[in-house]
């Protein structure tokens, strides 16, 4: 059993076949999505979703991507949305300071703000950050994050940055990257992660795992990323029923998902 606890199931490239990937996806052992939210349109797309399948949960928030569109008034939109029981998360949310598409000062505000309504509404947040690591580990800190919880999700920083985040009793999600031909360093930060505090995810339909590269990624192929955790914790890709039984363990106990 497996829960992909990163998608954007609700991404146009799946509008063709959105029923049938699921349907592969439950075939190959994934019991549950966790769907995401990155502005107030896939927010609401996301509970929509989470509301038609059973196994499917939602996420809301904004972005950093899309700090600068933010209108103060969303804030009792998500509030609203917050009340559907299928909503387990708060993100995703964070910083970029790789693209900038909003400038610093907008990311870091509207995050303050995000985090603040997250503990407010007692969810769990999910964290994206890119070339921003002491920023967003400051915030976190600052605005009391470890209250409700959280996870990095696509986990991709250094040993420093996973150390902060376990110190703040934050998870690491592993993404299709960690089957990188590149990637030996991040194998190495999974290898020392705890059982207790891996997620495995896709976030699909983005980086796509070895071996379907150059292919649309879908959450059948979270199997894989979960083949090479079990081959950097125990030595072997045939312990893949371990890591999903700590994994699923684990996103459970995060999101509250019975």
């Amino acid at each position: 059993m497996l829960i992909d606890t990163h998608t954007h199931l609700d991404d146009a490239r799946y509008n063709d076949d959105r029923d049938a990937m699921i349907a592969r996806a439950r075939e190959a052992g994934v019991d549950a999505f966790v769907t995401i939210g990155c502005d107030f349109a896939t927010s609401r797309a996301a509970v929509s979703l989470a509301e038609r399948y059973p196994f499917v949960y939602a996420s809301i928030g904004v972005h950093p991507h899309e700090a600068k569109h933010m209108q103060d008034d969303w804030y009792d939109e998500f509030r609203r949305l917050a009340k559907n029981k299928k909503v387990v998360a708060y993100g995703e949310i964070g910083l970029d300071y790789h693209y900038n598409h909003s400038s610093p000062k907008e990311q870091r505000d509207r995050f303050r703000e995000q985090i603040q309504l997250a503990r407010e509404l007692a969810l769990p947040v999910i964290i994206h950050t890119r070339e921003a690591q002491e920023d967003t580990i400051g915030i976190l800190k600052e605005e009391k994050a470890s209250e409700v919880g959280g996870v990095l999700h696509c986990f991709s920083g250094d040993a420093w940055l996973a150390k902060e985040a376990l110190d703040l009793g934050f998870y690491l999600s592993f993404s299709g990257i960690v089957t990188f031909q590149n990637a030996a360093m991040l194998r190495e930060i999974a290898k020392h992660t705890p059982l207790d505090r891996l997620l495995i995810e896709t976030d699909c339909p983005y980086l796509t795992p070895v071996p379907h590269r150059g292919k649309r990624n879908e959450p059948a192929y979270v199997a894989h990323v979960a083949r090479q955790l079990a081959s950097v914790h125990f030595g072997e890709a045939d312990a893949i029923e371990r890591i999903g039984q700590a994994t699923t363990a684990n996103a459970k106990r995060l999101f509250k998902i019975a």
